[in-house]
């Protein structure tokens, strides 16, 4: 049998180059916009949590950034919780929740589209995390459309 001669890996060690950036740090021009759609369900994989937070970029970087939760991503807008709303029933039970306020309290705006929260999920606007707008299902395409005719940044987050 081969033998291990290397050291086992300890806290503080890392696997890959971390410091070197290739590309530019892009930051937007003055009334650039951005939008990051979600059409994908919480906690069935990352991708709702990585936008979220590209979303949290995004405006950082100095776009007008908004968030669009329509079908099944109006539950990354819900109010959750266990055994109460707001407790963590698990460590990152609550990631969508703490960044979505996070997104909006540094001037992030979300809207969700009431048709699937009421209509798909059986739930209403109250079950949202405060600050989220709710909007029309027709609101939906022209959210898209008004962000495309501003060339806007667009990211589409969809899970089938």
């Amino acid at each position: 049998m081969p033998t291990v001669t290397k050291d086992a890996h300890k806290p503080g060690d890392y696997f890959v180059d971390y410091e070197s950036k290739v590309f530019e740090d892009v930051k937007a021009d003055p009334g650039e916009k951005a939008l990051v759609t979600f059409h994908t369900m919480a906690f069935e994989g990352s991708i709702g949590l990585v936008n979220i937070l590209n979303a949290i970029r995004l405006n950082k970087k100095g776009y007008e950034t908004s968030i669009l939760l329509y079908g099944p991503g109006v539950l990354l807008g819900v109010q959750r919780g266990f055994p109460k709303i707001g407790d963590e029933a698990f460590p990152g039970h609550q990631n969508f929740n703490k960044n979505l306020e996070r997104f909006m309290a540094e001037g992030g705006k979300v809207y969700a589209c009431r048709f699937a929260l009421q209509a798909l999920y059986g739930s209403g606007e109250p079950a949202l995390i405060p600050g989220i707008t709710p909007i029309m299902p027709q609101d939906v395409l022209d959210c898209i459309l008004l962000h495309k005719k501003a060339n806007a940044v667009i990211i589409d987050t969809w899970t089938v």
